[in-house]
Order: C-alpha cells, then structure tokens, then sequence
C-alpha cells in the first residue's frame, strides 16, 4: 500500500516493468543524478530514502478498508474469506474488490493466494513436511499446495524449502494486527 502512496497508478502497472522517471517525471531524474552522486552506500540510502518519504507524504492516501482488509489478510495468514471483509467494511463485494485492486494493484483473492503461500513457503523452510504445511495452511492438499508453490515460485516445495531468503524474511514483514476501520 505503500506503492500506491509513493508511485500512485498500481493497478495500471499490474505485472508490468515501468521507468521511474514514467512515473516521476523529472523528480525521477533528479534522485537519479543525486544518487549517482553520492559518494557511499549510505548516502545512497539516505537519499533514497528522503525521497520516497516524500512521495509518501505527498502521495495518496489508502483508504481504511483497504488496509483493514490487508490487515485481515495477513493476521490470518491469507485464510480470511471475502465475504467477513465484506462485512466488516461495510462495502458491496464490488467496491471492496475495485478500491483494492486500484490501491493495492492486486485483487484481495490474489493477495490471500501470496499470503497464504508466503506463511507455507516459511513453514517448508523451517522444515515441515509437505502434507504439514498444506493442513496448516488451508490447503485442500498436499497437491493443491504443490500447484500453488509451483506457480508463485516456479520450483517445487522441496526446492522451497532450500531457499536461503526464507531464514530472514521476517525481519522485512514483521506481522502486525489491523484495527477496524469503523
């Protein structure tokens, strides 16, 4: 969500690969030079840092069901049904699915999917087995989950489980609980 604060159209860029400068015009060419600039990594970092916070600041705001209902997609690690953020939003299905697919840039049904393999592919890594994860993470079955690992990471849950990455990928998406919007 911070994407559509900082860069802004993100459903329009679904699965594409744009330019910055397509996006920030000649703020991109600025921070570009800056960086090229700078004499360390730091620095870098630095830079790049002011800058999104300042297309954060400036940028648009998600609306709160938005991000209750991504809340509620994480705190259930991808198993929370439509139909309860439905509910709980107090928006049609319709608008829930529009407004979080123009702020998000995917639809909720997606981001469940991610979610949900997200906690499996972690749960592989830390070496249960297969049929395990697939009941702890409301797969129908071992195979369900199977297709879903092969389609998100083009490798089999063995080979997921082998990942490096997965050993520190908690420390960029610490878990957090949402509030309500209302």
């Amino acid at each position: 969500m911070v994407a559509h604060a900082v860069l802004g159209a993100s459903s329009e860029l679904g699965g594409t690969v744009v330019a910055l400068d397509d996006l920030w015009g000649r703020e991109a060419v600025r921070v570009q030079e800056r960086l090229r600039a700078a004499g360390s990594w730091e620095e870098r970092f630095v830079i790049a840092e002011a800058a999104l916070a300042r297309r954060s600041d400036a940028g648009r705001t998600v609306d709160p069901e938005v991000t209750f209902s991504w809340g509620q997609m994480v705190a259930s690690r991808g198993r929370v049904r439509v139909e309860r953020l439905v509910a709980e939003t107090g928006w049609s299905r319709k608008r829930l699915w529009s407004r979080f697919r123009a702020q998000v840039g995917l639809t909720p049904k997606r981001v469940a999917q991610l979610i949900r393999f997200d906690h499996a592919a972690h749960r592989l890594a830390a070496g249960y087995s297969a049929s395990q994860v697939a009941a702890d993470s409301g797969y129908a079955d071992q195979s369900h989950l199977h297709r879903d690992v092969m389609a998100f990471s083009g490798m089999t849950p063995s080979v997921v489980a082998l990942t490096p990455f997965l050993a520190v990928d908690d420390v960029a998406w610490p878990p957090k609980q949402a509030s309500h919007p209302r």
